[in-house]
């Protein structure tokens, strides 16, 4: 093949359009700035984390129906406030004004069930063509195809199989499950959503897989981070809090919060617990800091998750 300038400079567009694809997933970091998406994670997380607290305290006290409720409230809870957060920080992937709160709210209630919608034909799709291979298995069965054609059938589907469900696995890993969301927080309705990640499984698998593997990485770093100051924070306050402050708690106590652990979750583990004043305050005040802690990898990787869909979306923004 004679490789004509043409040819050259559509490779090199193609080149520049990964790096640029690559760099705006580093520029996911800028999403640690987003002030109101910050504050809609929190407030989801605090808000879910309650109600499963009293749906647990319900199903103690057996409340068998105000427990199933409650937890139910924590998972729409959850949804719609994710879907909020995640509205804001496609606002800022896309180069638009963030929205305010209160709209990102009613937007989120006016189309997060879309993501349902296209969850559930994906999956469908994807249970068909595992059906298939299923199907294909059970043939190689001696009592369908006899001893010598069912070893060779198998032998056939064997690499046809395995193709197949790891292509299958893949997709909906690396494409379907992180990018769905950004498809509809960007506007697509269902049908859309569907023709757009389809589009992206056939012709970008491996680019969407690698992005989104740096996306991982970003968020695990951020989260390495993130943990190091927590734990390091943490210990220096919990020993100035003995020393200084002069409360009679045991440091394990006061460190337990910044890790989401309560009185009881510590009793049932068997950790001294001191139950006073300080050491409420100190457990609330390190749930807050287990919160932060969550909250900051997660819109990471909300925000590269957007970043790859907007830099993928259109057939001609990428090679």
């Amino acid at each position: 093949m004679i490789v004509t300038p043409f040819h050259h400079f559509a490779g090199e567009r193609s080149a520049l359009t990964l790096i640029d694809a690559l760099g705006q997933v580093l520029a996911s970091l800028e999403s640690l700035r987003n002030l109101r998406a910050l504050a809609v994670l929190l407030g989801t997380f605090a808000t879910a984390g309650l109600l499963l607290a009293m749906a647990e305290a319900s199903l103690a006290k057996g409340a068998v129906w105000w427990g199933p409720i409650e937890a139910g409230a924590a998972l729409t809870a959850a949804f719609y406030g994710g879907n909020a957060a995640g509205l804001l920080v496609m606002d800022e992937a896309c180069g638009r004004p963030v929205r305010e709160v209160a709209d990102a709210l009613r937007a989120a209630l006016a189309s997060a069930h879309r993501l349902i919608g296209a969850l559930l034909l994906l999956l469908a799709a994807a249970a068909a063509i595992a059906g298939v291979v299923v199907g294909l298995l059970w043939l190689c069965r001696l009592s369908v195809t006899g001893p010598v054609v069912g070893p060779m059938l198998f032998g056939l589907v064997v690499p046809l199989a395995v193709i197949t469900l790891g292509w299958l696995l893949l997709s909906l890993l690396a494409v379907v499950v992180p990018l769905a969301a950004p498809a509809v927080w960007s506007g697509a309705g269902v049908m859309a959503v569907v023709r757009v990640l389809l589009r992206l499984i056939r012709t970008r698998l491996l680019v969407v897989a690698l992005l989104m593997a740096a996306v991982s990485l970003l968020a695990a770093a951020v989260g390495a981070l993130v943990s190091f100051v927590v734990m390091a924070g943490g210990r220096a306050v919990a020993e100035l809090g003995v020393a200084v402050v002069g409360v009679d708690v045991p440091v394990q106590q006061l460190m337990a919060g910044l890790f989401g652990y309560g009185l009881r979750s510590l009793g049932a583990a068997g950790a001294p617990v001191v139950a006073t004043a300080h050491g409420s305050a100190a457990l609330v005040g390190g749930g807050v800091v287990f919160a932060l802690a969550l909250v900051l990898p997660g819109l990471v990787t909300l925000r590269g998750a957007c970043s790859v869909y907007v830099s993928l979306r259109e057939p001609t923004q990428v090679g």
